[in-house]
C-alpha cells in the first residue's frame, strides 16, 4: 500500500512541475525591422519581436538567456498610456525607449537590473516600449527625443 502511495506521489509531482513548464512556455512572437534614426542622423537598424497581445506583453523577453546585438522586442499597448515594468525573471538586462504614437522616444531606462521588482516608469503615456541589450543605448548615442519607424509605430488603428 506505501509503494502505491509513493507512486501516486511521484505521479501528482511530475503532473504539477509539468504543468508548470507548460505554463512557462513562451508564446509565439513575430519579427519585424526596426530603424531607430537618432539625432545625430545615424539610422541604427534591429530586428525586434511583436509583444501585441497580453500574453506576448506579460511574458516579454523573459527567460531569455541571450540576445543578438541587434535584436530586441516592441511592446505595443494599443493605446497611449502610462506604464510601467519590471524586470522579475528576465535574465538579460535591458535598455528600454518609452515611445509615443508618433515613433518619438520620450523617456529611456538604460541597464535595468535583471530580476528586480523594481518598477518601471514610462513618466507619461506612450504606446511602445522598446527593449534591446543594456549598453546599446549609450554606444549608438541613443536619446529622447530620436525617432523610431517599424510597421508596427507606422500602422494606423
Amino acid at each position: 500500500m506505501a509503494i502505491h502511495a509513493i507512486k501516486g506521489a511521484f505521479l501528482a509531482l511530475f503532473f504539477i512541475l509539468a504543468a508548470s513548464a507548460f505554463a512557462q512556455q513562451q508564446p509565439p512572437f513575430d519579427k519585424e525591422p526596426l530603424v531607430i534614426r537618432t539625432a545625430s542622423g545615424k539610422m541604427l537598424n534591429f530586428t525586434v519581436e511583436i509583444a501585441a497581445t497580453d500574453d506576448q506583453r506579460q511574458y516579454g523577453l523573459m527567460f531569455r538567456k541571450e540576445m543578438a546585438e541587434d535584436a530586441g522586442m516592441i511592446f505595443d499597448f494599443g493605446q497611449p498610456r502610462r506604464v510601467t515594468m519590471w524586470m522579475e525573471n528576465t535574465i538579460l538586462p535591458l535598455d528600454m525607449l518609452f515611445i509615443d504614437s508618433g515613433g518619438t522616444i520620450r523617456h529611456i531606462k538604460e541597464n535595468a537590473v535583471p530580476y528586480s521588482r523594481a518598477i518601471i516608469d514610462s513618466m507619461g503615456e506612450v504606446k511602445y516600449v522598446v527593449e534591446l541589450n543594456a549598453g546599446v543605448v549609450r554606444k549608438s548615442g541613443i536619446s529622447v527625443g530620436d525617432k523610431v519607424v517599424s510597421a508596427t509605430v507606422t500602422k494606423k488603428k
